[in-house]
């Protein structure tokens, strides 16, 4: 967004630090100018806001159509800092090793305080953040994926603007027989948040999470995936206009169109299920 140079100057001096082949590196200015960056770094400047997921399916486009000119893609969100100097090569090497891994999600840590947030494991059993396991989605600033998996499913959905494109993408690529994995060792420090920061959160979140199970949940788990989220949101008892908003997205999930119903089959279902966190939830 271009409102973070001192940021975005130090997480391109800590890509540009990698172990190994240079990296080569495009930034996107999501409807604003981009700050000033190293020689050799690309740019490009978006006459209005995509949203991220739209913003980053631009960023994959300039190594070509689907980013077909590199074999793989790293998604690193602009006030994050590669912790690191190995991270690429690790990227490399596990891509390498494993024909059937399709993306990394990599660990956040706070950079003061080494903390990684439990919303930051992308799992169910989130107590130990320095456990790498296979996972059912990524985080999307922190990220490296095969560009194989674009080609063969599709980039990321540029309607969602903001919350659940990843795991649309993740449950896409699962059901095209890709694996996803979360490495502990390959590390985005970034300043703790809180999601609700956004003025948008609540309304996109519930209307993405609608849109997210109608293109790609059986008929039969839509209902009980969405009933789960509702019930969940109520028992965290948001406050009054939160769950207003919420609502609101939720209705508005429902009356607008969610894009290509593609249904994963029933072996990604149970291919979801063993890996320890089932589509209902």
């Amino acid at each position: 967004m271009g409102n973070r140079p001192e940021e975005l100057r130090a997480l391109l001096d800590s890509v540009a630090k990698q172990d190994g082949d240079p990296v080569e590196v495009v930034v996107v200015g999501n409807g604003s100018p981009v700050p000033e960056v190293p020689d050799g770094v690309r740019t490009v400047e978006l006459p209005e806001n995509l949203g991220i997921p739209g913003g980053r399916n631009v960023g994959i486009e300039a190594f070509g159509p689907g980013g077909r000119d590199v074999d793989i893609l790293l998604f690193l969100d602009d006030d994050g800092l590669l912790a690191r100097t190995d991270t690429a090569e690790l990227c490399r090497e596990a891509f390498a090793a494993d024909d059937e891994l399709g993306i990394i999600s990599f660990r956040i840590a706070d950079p003061d305080t080494g903390e990684t947030q439990r919303r930051h494991v992308p799992r169910l059993r989130a107590s130990d953040p320095m456990r790498s396991s296979r996972v059912t989605t990524f985080l999307g600033g922190a990220n490296a994926v095969r560009t194989r998996v674009l080609t063969q499913v599709g980039g990321l959905p540029d309607a969602f603007f903001y919350a659940h494109e990843e795991t649309d993408l993740a449950w896409r690529a699962l059901d095209g027989g890709w694996m996803i994995d979360y490495r502990s060792d390959m590390v985005l420090n970034h300043p703790t948040t809180a999601p609700s920061r956004h003025a948008v959160y609540h309304r996109m979140v519930a209307r993405n999470r609608v849109w997210l199970a109608r293109r790609n949940l059986p008929a039969l788990l839509v209902p009980v995936y969405l009933g789960v989220w509702m019930l969940l949101t109520l028992l965290r008892r948001p406050s009054r206009p939160a769950l207003k908003a919420w609502f609101g997205g939720f209705r508005e999930g429902w009356a607008t169109p969610c894009g290509p119903r593609r249904p994963m089959r029933w072996r990604t279902v149970w291919r979801l299920t063993r890996l320890g966190r089932p589509p209902v939830i």
